[in-house]
């Protein structure tokens, strides 16, 4: 499993930009983002290299932040993959939360992140059907 770091930010201009901007300040790598916002804040996801110092540093620039524990699933490049993937999930009978994707990764098959109701059962179960899980 990955950690993923959760920032609760405002929904005004530069909210994000000030995020990154401390991420870069504190030469941490972001792998993967994903945004979401709802009327009062937006929510930020990020894996990042180092999530104990990001949530560190984050919280002392007075960011609310949240650390929680996501699967990154290797799938394979080929159409169907994902919902063969989610098809495993949905028959063991386990709800996603969340999911996003990081693409790039050197020529590595693409990962999607997930947040799942039960993330120790999920992880085992896909191990059981072959599937990759990255971290």
């Amino acid at each position: 499993m990955l950690v993923q770091i959760s920032v609760f930010v405002e929904n005004e201009v530069g909210s994000l930009a000030r995020v990154t901007a401390v991420l870069r300040e504190e030469g941490i790598n972001l792998r993967a983002i994903a945004s979401i916002d709802t009327p009062e804040f937006g929510i930020l996801r990020i894996i990042v290299d180092d999530p104990q110092k990001t949530k560190e540093v984050l919280t002392h620039r007075g960011f609310v932040v949240k650390a929680s524990k996501v699967l990154a699933i290797e799938l394979i490049d080929r159409p169907g993959e994902l919902d063969r993937v989610l098809h495993i999930i949905a028959d063991a009978g386990l709800t996603v939360n969340y999911i996003y994707s990081f693409v790039i990764r050197n020529e590595k098959s693409p990962l999607m992140v997930m947040h799942l109701d039960d993330m120790d059962r999920a992880e085992k179960i896909l191990r059981e059907h072959n599937i990759t899980v990255a971290g």
